[in-house]
C-alpha cells in the first residue's frame, strides 16, 4: 500500500485569495467605478471582512488593472475601485 499526499492540500488549481478578490472586483467594476465595504462583499468572495481589508492594501499597490482608493471611514472602510484605462 503506497501513501500519497492529499491532492487537496496543494490546491494548485485554485486561485489565491488575492487573485480571487481581484477577479471579483474586476468583474464588478467593469462598467465603471464601484464603492463597497468589505463586510458587504465577504460572503460573495468567500473571505472574511478582515481578510478583504488586508488584501485591499496589497491590491492597491499590485493590481495593475484596477485603481483602488481608500475612500472614507464610517463604521468600516469604504473602498472605491475602477478599472484602469488600457
Amino acid at each position: 500500500m503506497s501513501t500519497t499526499a492529499d491532492p487537496s492540500a496543494a490546491d494548485t488549481d485554485s486561485p489565491s485569495k488575492e487573485a480571487r478578490l481581484e477577479q471579483y472586483l474586476l468583474e464588478r467594476a467593469q462598467d465603471g467605478e464601484m464603492y463597497f465595504k468589505s463586510k458587504f462583499i465577504a460572503d460573495e468572495v468567500g473571505l472574511s471582512p478582515k481578510e478583504i481589508g488586508a488584501l485591499m492594501v496589497k491590491l492597491k499597490d499590485s493590481a495593475s488593472r484596477l485603481t483602488i482608493e481608500k475612500w472614507s471611514y464610517t463604521s468600516a472602510t469604504t473602498w472605491r475601485i475602477e478599472p484602469t484605462e488600457a
